[in-house]
């Protein structure tokens, strides 16, 4: 067998992943490439090289509906699949019916992640020889206030891409790290048939620090807004990028299951070995970082292209890299121009070009925590909730979200019961809890037909950014300093969103609220902000909240709809037996088996 060192064997197909901001990806079939031809010391622009890095590109991993044809959202309180009669991936994941050698392929990618992590370390160890004859301009401080290029510094090309890759690879370890706990890492080793292949995991400290010291490595290498070529490289990972990411990966590192609450006290693997309360002061102070200068907080419409900021239209987050008015979109995947969110997920009983799956059915439970038009729960708020008008005044975050008797859609209002014009029961299946999604769609409610725009996965956007901050700082042994900004990062979401001033202008939020108080807000207002973004399936497990979340049922409504009335009572779909052990996955039982130095997970060793 040949060295890797001369050959790369890629399997598949190539994906070059082209202007990202317009083209939709574009296979071209290859066999095999030498070192020599992919990384040709006499390509000065480097065609090759790059196609190889827009193929580790084509790895990062496509939200919409991917979980064996479900959001992974599916598999938490936030939503069932239609097809939960078949057993879909996203049934297994939230019920547990999985183990170590009984996988859900479509989530527990194992092996997926270490092939993007290989090829990687294939383009870092080989970038180099490629003599790039042209230079980009990285800004280094925003000066414009409107937002016009600034006079950066010129960087050579090769170790911006360079930078990228080991973002990518960054990216693709914490994939593994918030599914499994510590793994074992390659460092820049490409290893071949020929290598020790048994290697032990690291511990989650380990691997935090090694994706915290990449970031900050890199991190003045890529590519910063503004960017003269940005329609180009809207895509690539950028400085502010990385301290988003930065910031995700402290947080979570600071959360309970890593740190003070692990499943196995003492086991390095799966958490820190002590609590520190100091870990969310890190994760705030890089947080506040972002959001102090690159971010702004104001509610209203901001000219600077330079500065992130919450786009007014929350129909247009996730089909626009960036609006007319401002960006909030850091770093996503561009799936192209089409309908496939709609074909796969828009309501049953429509016909050609409104013709939807129904595949995605949100519950009742993330219903309820949309909280009424004032900000406050149900039962504080001075608007009283009425059980048979039951999204009269509510946070407008609902519509955005979902669809339910009688929204308007396509034209016309939606009639969602079991039996209903978009409920049919000659579907073959009845969408249980009468709700669709309609998040990531256009809005289509006075649409005579779906029509193409631009679907965007988004990995990191400025509101996330904005609650990782107040979650750091709320739980931070200094949140009695903090409260004001944890106030003021909050209100933008809100006022979004929505929900009145109030009097104090504070959105409902009240900074006398206890830190377990104000958690439970925060905790709310990421669900409602991020719901479907996969977001909650891990947020429920780093928080340790999910033993109890799943004590309760999953609900839907049942909708009665009478000649003068429509009757509308909550009722129970589906009872969820939580176990703890799966709060992390299993690690595969193959590589268990063949690694001798490979440890499971807790409690999955049957």
């Amino acid at each position: 067998m040949k060295s890797i060192k001369n050959t790369i064997l890629l399997l598949g197909v190539l994906f070059a992943f082209t202007t990202a901001c317009t083209d939709d990806y574009e296979s071209v079939p290859v066999d095999q490439y030498t070192i020599e031809y992919v990384f040709s010391e006499t390509d000065s622009a480097g065609v090759q090289a790059v196609r190889f890095l827009n193929n580790i590109y084509s790895s990062l991993p496509n939200g919409y509906n991917r979980v064996g044809s479900d959001f992974l959202d599916a598999a938490t309180d936030d939503a069932v699949s239609l097809y939960m009669d078949a057993d879909p991936d996203v049934a297994r994941l939230q019920s547990g019916r999985y183990t170590a050698s009984n996988q859900v392929s479509s989530d527990m990618n194992w092996g997926t992640w270490y092939a993007a992590i290989r090829k990687c370390n294939i383009f870092i160890n080989n970038i180099e020889r490629v003599p790039f004859n042209t230079t980009y301009i990285n800004s280094k401080e925003y000066t414009d206030s409107e937002g016009n290029a600034v006079v950066g510094e010129e960087r050579p090309l090769g170790s911006s891409y360079k930078a990228e890759a080991r973002f990518l690879r960054a990216f693709f370890y914490f994939n593994l790290l918030e599914r499994y706990g510590g793994v074992p890492l390659l460092g820049d080793k490409v290893f071949d048939i020929n290598d020790n292949l048994e290697l032990p995991r690291n511990t989650f400290e380990e691997c935090v620090n090694y994706i915290i010291s990449e970031l900050d490595d890199i991190q003045d290498s890529l590519r910063s807004l503004p960017m003269r070529d940005a329609t180009a490289f809207a895509h690539a990972p950028t400085k502010q990028a990385c301290i988003a990411f930065k910031a995700r990966v402290l947080l979570y590192a600071a959360s309970p299951l890593f740190n003070g609450k692990t499943l196995q006290q003492g086991n390095p693997y799966v958490g820190y070995t002590d609590y520190d309360p100091k870990r969310w002061d890190k994760a705030a102070e890089v947080a506040w970082q972002f959001i102090d200068k690159y971010g702004v907080l104001s509610t209203r419409t901001s000219m600077n292209r330079s500065k992130f900021q919450l786009i007014a239209d929350y129909w247009k987050v996730f089909s626009n890299y960036f609006s007319t008015e401002t960006r909030e979109n850091i770093f996503f995947r561009n799936n192209g121009s089409g309908t496939s969110v709609e074909r796969s997920n828009g309501p049953l009983g429509f016909t050609g070009n409104k013709l939807g799956n129904g595949r995605t059915n949100p519950t009742q439970n993330l219903v309820d925590a949309f909280v009424m038009k004032d900000g406050k729960p149900r039962g504080e708020s001075k608007y009283a909730y009425d059980p048979q008008h039951p999204y009269d005044n509510r946070d407008g975050r609902l519509e955005y979200t979902v669809l339910h008797q009688g929204s308007p859609w396509l034209n016309t209002q939606l009639d969602t019961y079991q039996g209903g014009t978009n409920n049919p029961s000659g579907s073959g299946r009845y969408n249980q809890t009468s709700y669709y999604l309609c998040k990531f769609m256009n809005n289509f409610s006075t649409s005579a037909e779906y029509a193409n725009h631009t679907e965007l996965w988004i990995y990191f956007r400025f509101a996330e950014v904005l609650l990782n901050y107040a979650e750091a700082a709320n739980e931070s042994d200094q949140r009695d300093a903090y409260m004001d900004n944890i106030i003021n990062v909050l209100i933008p979401i809100r006022h979004r969103a929505g929900i009145e001033p109030g009097a104090d202008k504070r959105y409902g939020l009240d900074p006398t609220m206890t830190r377990e108080q104000m958690r439970e807000v925060i905790h709310n207002e990421r669900r409602c902000e991020l719901a479907f973004e996969e977001h909650r399936f891990f947020d429920i497990r780093r928080w340790r909240e999910a033993e109890t979340i799943f004590q309760q049922p999953l609900q839907g409504m049942q909708v009665v709809k009478g000649t003068t009335q429509t009757a509308y009572t909550p009722i129970d779909i589906l009872t969820v037996n939580w176990t703890d052990k799966m709060y992390l996955y299993p690690i595969p039982y193959t590589e268990v088996n063949k690694n001798s130095n490979m440890v499971q997970n807790p409690n999955w060793n049957e």
